[in-house]
């Protein structure tokens, strides 16, 4: 490699480090200091011709949801029947534990988690008859939708790769002045924007949940 090849490289890895440390640096410290919330562990027993979900009273207390309406949402994503006895449940058939694991995900991240700030501290309420989640960290609220809305929207938020370009709407601005997006778990910057725009930005950097995009297009 030549000396000025590497020069390059060595100016390339400086900006991103130094675009790193400013995006740091703008992060309120809640967030900066904020791990992401995990499922709680599932303990899954087989047993004949059923499926033993052990811990299931105490998985729903940690997530602070009503067992009743967790099993419903369960049994009818499973297809199958099941009860809930003395704090387990146990349902009909062999499933998974993978399998009770992703509906239990799909769950938290539909009746449990934040939209905006990713925390588990939300209630359900209802406003016009309509259910919604409210956010006692933040204070966002956002609509619980239905399946064909979620499916819809993952579509568009289920993952952020660099060089591809998405359009992002900018919720906020950093105090160093960058516009910032959040999508699929990321906090996005993205220089020369304004709260409210939206516009198509191509991702040119991403480390843990942080990532830098440009502009693209008219």
């Amino acid at each position: 490699m030549s000396n000025e090849s590497e020069q390059e490289e060595v100016s390339s890895y400086n900006d991103y480090e130094s675009l790193l440390k400013k995006a740091r640096n703008n992060l309120p410290e809640e967030i900066s200091h904020h791990d992401r919330f995990q499922v709680p562990e599932i303990d899954i027993l087989q047993e004949g011709n059923t499926t033993i979900f052990k811990n299931f009273t105490d998985v729903a207390d940690k997530i602070n949801r009503s067992p009743e309406k967790v099993l419903k949402f369960l049994l009818r994503e499973l297809g199958t029947a099941g009860e809930d006895e003395n704090g387990r449940v146990v349902f009909k058939g062999r499933i998974s534990t993978e399998k009770i694991k992703n509906k239990m995900e799909d769950y938290i991240e539909k009746y449990v988690l934040c939209s905006e700030c990713g925390r588990p501290d939300t209630r359900l309420m209802k406003e016009n008859r309509i259910d919604i989640i409210r956010c006692d960290a933040c204070g966002a609220h956002r609509p619980i939708r239905g399946r064909q809305a979620k499916a819809s929207a993952a579509k568009d938020t289920d993952k952020l790769e660099e060089g591809e370009i998405y359009e992002l709407m900018i919720q906020d601005i950093g105090r160093e002045g960058d516009g910032v997006a959040k999508r699929a778990g990321y906090t996005i910057y993205v220089p020369g924007t304004t709260k409210g725009d939206k516009v198509k930005v191509r991702i040119n950097n991403k480390t843990g949940n942080l990532a830098f995009g440009s502009v693209v297009g008219g």
